[in-house]
């Protein structure tokens, strides 16, 4: 009975001073692991949004300038990218430069959207349209966009809509505003992305972008209902997007946007302040600047004046939902 008795308390003893151990290495494991991610983590400022010049920025030539176009006097395929609904290859231009094409109906609206949102000083891609472009053993293609691969820009992790350092601020309510003064139907956290890049004040910045903007100057779908939303969608449909709504109305200092689909809440908070703030850089635009932006995509003369309208027209709608009386949509 004495020596069952004394197994069973040296036992017990091993039992507690191997859980002591295992503890003490797990807590290890996690301080390594804690420092690891700390010193691997990406260093910079959160960006998403900065004041600029808006009447000085030329919408044609886009966020890359003359500076960064494509020189596509010789053209090398790398590979083809597998990741989204278009067809995508990433390529080489003469300049040696790396860019990802994309191919079908989302290239010109995203080059447009790209432009605009770019213009109210918002971090974007830096993105061309090419009106006819050949692959070598892909093929010739018309309206390509080439998507910049810089090689002093990295390309983080996406970033959620409903978890990021910009919730609550003027910035992330006036983008979100702007996917639904978009049409963008594609509200998913896979479309972001956050870009290391060089700050022009020293240092690096985290830019906080919408990496795919291809789902816009459409239509959206007609109801909320679980997978029914997507009934009636449209991409890059001129006519569509002047015939379509933008704010439904304003109630109890709350603007009602006029969103059909996924993620409808995160498009419920949006207040009349919200709207003075992305009021009072839309108006800055001038007409030939959103001119400039479809034009830059390619589009014909009679989609490029519908497309304006369109805009202009939401312009005034924000305006008068934010209680602007001066309907100064657009400078001439």
């Amino acid at each position: 009975m004495f020596t069952k008795r004394k197994f069973i308390k040296t036992t017990a003893f091993l039992i507690i001073l191997l859980t002591g151990f295992y503890a003490g290495f797990a807590q290890d494991d996690k301080k390594d692991a804690k420092a690891e991610s700390e010193k691997t983590a990406p260093v910079g400022k959160p960006v998403m949004w900065e004041p600029v010049d808006i009447a000085s920025r030329d919408l044609y030539l886009g966020p890359g300038g003359e500076e960064m176009k494509p020189d596509i006097s010789s053209i090398t395929f790398i590979e083809e990218e597998k990741k989204g609904a278009s067809k995508k290859y990433r390529i080489k231009d003469g300049a040696g430069k790396i860019w990802v094409a994309k191919i079908g109906r989302e290239a010109q609206p995203e080059t447009a959207a790209v432009r605009l949102l770019w213009a109210l000083g918002y971090k974007t891609e830096v993105n061309y349209l090419v009106p006819k472009l050949t692959i070598p053993g892909k093929g010739t293609f018309e309206n390509v966009r080439l998507e910049a691969r810089a090689d002093d820009v990295e390309r983080l992790k996406e970033w959620k809509w409903k978890e990021n350092p910009f919730t609550g601020t003027k910035e992330f309510q006036g983008l979100k505003m702007m996917m639904v003064f978009f049409n963008n139907w594609d509200i998913v956290d896979v479309q972001n992305k956050i870009l290391q890049a060089d700050s022009s004040e020293g240092g690096k910045q985290l830019q906080y972008i919408i990496s795919d903007l291809g789902a816009t100057f459409g239509k959206l779908g007609n109801n909320n209902l679980f997978i029914v939303y997507r009934i009636g969608r449209k991409t890059g449909s001129p006519s569509k997007y002047l015939d379509s709504e933008f704010i439904d109305g304003v109630k109890e200092g709350k603007i009602d946007l006029s969103y059909k689909g996924k993620n409808r809440d995160l498009f419920t908070d949006i207040t009349v302040e919200d709207a003075r703030w992305l009021a009072a850089l839309l108006n800055q635009l001038s007409d030939k600047q959103i001119e400039d932006a479809f034009r830059a995509a390619n589009y014909s003369a009679e989609d490029i004046e519908t497309l304006k309208q369109g805009v202009k027209n939401r312009i005034t709608d924000l305006n008068s939902a934010a209680g602007i009386e001066k309907q100064t949509t657009a400078r001439k």
